[in-house]
């Protein structure tokens, strides 16, 4: 029996400690195939006649107001052929501004949706026409004005779905920056690496663009929360490569308080439990297939919150200190690394000061995320909304 326990403990060391060590991994990869790299082309065929017509659904739940600067970067687009279908749910007496553009359609629901799922499926189902592709945007976004023209090369170029660049549209307070940093961290380890090793990249809940038709293959049976979850499991077994666009930049609303922190790390958690046998899912089936990217795909879905994997670590740390001082040592160095990692890759992706100076601050976000962990049975009882209030508009972000 001890021996059972002592080779599922050295089992649960290496999976932690492979969790923690992959940024590092990454990184180094990353900087030593750097000078062999040849840079991406992105740039779309020139035959116009193949251009794709794609939708862009924006969801709006309660706020209406943050859609005006939306619609506005969308019509400054260098890239025409779109139509944007604005969700409004729940968005009673709340107005858009004025647009003379057929290409902006505002879809009020009859009743409350009260989900972003519910909200995308309104809009395919009140589609003017049959579109080639769909992009996915929150009512906080700005996109910039190369966006729909950089997705429509890829798309050119045979990729099915896209994750676009996810960048912060405000760095007000340490919250937003650090908020800003994690996106930075992600955007480097789970997307631009793997596309620059031709692997799937993951999604977020927005910003992730496909073809009309592969959207309507997934079916959804839970609508509070974890919709990309559900969606790049499903796609990924598909398609040959979920593809990650960094020069296609759309701007999302960082949180800036710490009550809208654990919210929104509150809905993420629980995300990750509830979806949790989706990772199992895509990892058997690249087992099966014998598909490295899957394999690699559903590791990282199976990967826990950041904050799970530290808690992890100094635990290993503590027992190991009585069951191997040696080990303790090696403990200690990988959780050493880690921040000092993460620091790295912010630096890697964008070096600004504000953003590498509000690392400092990450302890607090450590327990605000311990907070929201207690918390998680609140979002499977209710849609929890991230609050977001900044009316910026493109030239504003883009000048900064």
């Amino acid at each position: 029996m001890y021996t059972v326990f002592f080779v599922l403990f050295l089992i649960v060391q290496v999976i932690i400690g492979f969790y923690l060590l992959q940024p590092l991994l990454l990184l180094l990869l990353h900087l030593l195939v750097k000078p062999f790299r040849r840079k991406n082309d992105a740039t779309p065929a020139e035959n116009a006649a193949d251009d794709l017509d794609i939708a862009v659904i924006v969801t709006a739940y309660k706020n209406l107001g943050l859609v005006t600067p939306l619609a506005d970067s969308l019509l400054k687009q260098r890239y025409g052929r779109f139509t944007a279908y604005i969700v409004a749910d729940a968005c009673e007496g709340m107005e858009l501004g004025e647009f003379n553009d057929e290409r902006i359609v505002l879809l009020r629901t009859p009743s409350p949706l009260n989900a972003k799922i519910r909200s995308i499926d309104y809009a395919l189902k009140n589609f003017r026409k049959e579109h080639d592709a769909m992009v996915i945007l929150d009512a906080d976004n700005l996109v910039h004005p190369n966006y729909l023209e950089v997705l429509n090369g890829y798309f050119k170029r045979g990729y099915q779905a896209v994750q676009t660049n996810l960048m912060a549209k405000n760095l007000n307070n340490a919250y937003a920056r650090m908020d800003a940093a994690g996106n930075y961290f992600y955007n480097f380890t789970d997307r631009k690496v793997r596309m620059e090793f031709g692997l799937s990249a993951n999604i977020w809940g927005l910003g992730i663009a496909m073809r009309t038709e592969l959207y309507r293959s997934v079916i959804y049976r839970n609508f509070l929360g974890g919709f990309d979850k559900k969606i790049q499991a499903d796609i990924v077994k598909i398609i040959p490569q979920l593809a990650y666009a960094e020069e296609a930049y759309v701007y999302d609303e960082k949180i800036d308080t710490g009550e809208a922190l654990e919210t929104q790390r509150t809905r993420w958690i629980n995300a990750y439990f509830k979806y949790f046998k989706y990772g199992w899912e895509v990892f058997e089936t690249g087992i099966r297939k014998g598909s490295f990217n899957l394999v690699y795909f559903g590791i990282n879905l199976l990967r826990p919150p950041q904050f799970l994997q530290l808690l992890g670590g100094i635990l290993m740390l503590l027992v190991n200190i009585w069951v191997s001082p040696a080990a303790a040592w090696l403990w200690l160095a990988i959780l050493a690394q880690f921040p000092l990692t993460f620091l790295s890759i912010v630096a890697v992706m964008n070096p600004r000061r504000g953003v590498l100076r509000s690392l400092t601050w990450l302890p607090l976000v450590f327990v605000r995320q311990l907070k929201a962990f207690f918390q998680i049975r609140k979002a499977n009882k209710t849609f929890l909304q991230t609050s977001n209030n900044k009316v910026i508009y493109i030239e504003d972000v883009i000048n900064q």
